[in-house]
C-alpha cells in the first residue's frame, strides 16, 4: 500500500472500536494529540457497514464487544478488506493471541494496556503498511542458493533446516499466492512421509522466529484462516 500521508496535512483515520467509554476516550485523545483523525464505535455490529462506507487506515479492535465480537468483526473484514486491525483484548491466553493473529490481525495488545504504547504500535503499522513506493529497496533483501540450500535476509544467513528451507523458497517464489497446509506439505519431504498438518505450522513458527530476529517490523507469513498460508508480496525483494 502507497502510503497517503503521514505527516499531518491529511490525518490518517483510526477507527477505535471499544465499548468502554473511559478507554474509548483515551484512545481518541492519545490518537489526536499524536495528528491521527479518529472515529469511535462501540457496538460490535455497526463496524462492518463502516468499515465499507468509510474505509478506516487501520482499525484498533477490541475482543470483547456487545452484537458482534471482535474475532467474528475479524473475520468478516478479512473478506474484503486488508485494512491493518490490532486487536485489544482483556484475555491473556496465548490461544486468544493467536486466534487473533490466525484470522489476520496485525498486532495485539492486552489490557491494561498504556495509551503511549498504542500510539507507538499503530504508528509502527502504518509506517510498514503505508510506506511510500520510492522507499522500497532497489537491490534484493532475501537470496536464496538451491545448490546450497542456504539463504540469507538482508546480508545475514539464515539458520534454517531443509523443511524450512524448502517451506521458505515454496512461499517467497509466489509472493501472495495462498498455498494449503497440504500443499505446503507436498513440498517439503522428498519421502512421502506421514505427518500432519500441525507439523506445517510449527515450520512455520519456527520460520518466522528466525526471520523477526533480523527484521521484527514485516509480517513475512500470513496465515489465511481456513486456508492456509502466503508470503506477504510486499515482505522483501527475492533474488
Amino acid at each position: 500500500m502507497t502510503e497517503p500521508d503521514l505527516n499531518g496535512y491529511h490525518p490518517l483515520q483510526i477507527l477505535i472500536v471499544e465499548d468502554e467509554p473511559k478507554l474509548g476516550q483515551l484512545l481518541v485523545d492519545y490518537l489526536q494529540a499524536a495528528g491521527y483523525a479518529t472515529h469511535w464505535l462501540t457496538n460490535g455490529t455497526e463496524v462492518i457497514p463502516h468499515v465499507k462506507e468509510h474505509p478506516p487506515a487501520m482499525i484498533l479492535l477490541d475482543l470483547m464487544l456487545p452484537g458482534m465480537d471482535g474475532l467474528t468483526i475479524c473475520r468478516e473484514i478479512r473478506r474484503f478488506s486488508e485494512v491493518p486491525i490490532m486487536m485489544v483484548t482483556a484475555k491473556i491466553e496465548e490461544i486468544d493471541r493467536l486466534l487473533g493473529l490466525e484470522i489476520g490481525a496485525d498486532d495485539y495488545i492486552c489490557k491494561p494496556y498504556s495509551p503511549r504504547e498504542v500510539v507507538v504500535r499503530v504508528k509502527t503499522i502504518l509506517r510498514r503498511c503505508y510506506r511510500p513506493l520510492d522507499s522500497l529497496p532497489d537491490e534484493p533483501q532475501l537470496l536464496i542458493d538451491e545448490s546450497r540450500f542456504q539463504a540469507s535476509y538482508q546480508g545475514s544467513m539464515l539458520d534454517l533446516t531443509p523443511a524450512e528451507f524448502r517451506l521458505l523458497k515454496t512461499l517467497a517464489m509466489q509472493p501472495g499466492h495462498v498455498f494449503s497446509r497440504e500443499q505446503l506439505l507436498n513440498h517439503l519431504y522428498d519421502d512421502y512421509r506421514v505427518v500432519t498438518d500441525r507439523t506445517i505450522d510449527s515450520h512455520i513458527k519456527n520460520l518466522r522466529r528466525k526471520l523477526e530476529l533480523i527484521d521484527g517490523e514485516k509480517p513475512f507469513i500470513r496465515a489465511v484462516y481456513g486456508v492456509g498460508y502466503r508470503w506477504e508480496a510486499d515482505a522483501c525483494r527475492l533474488d
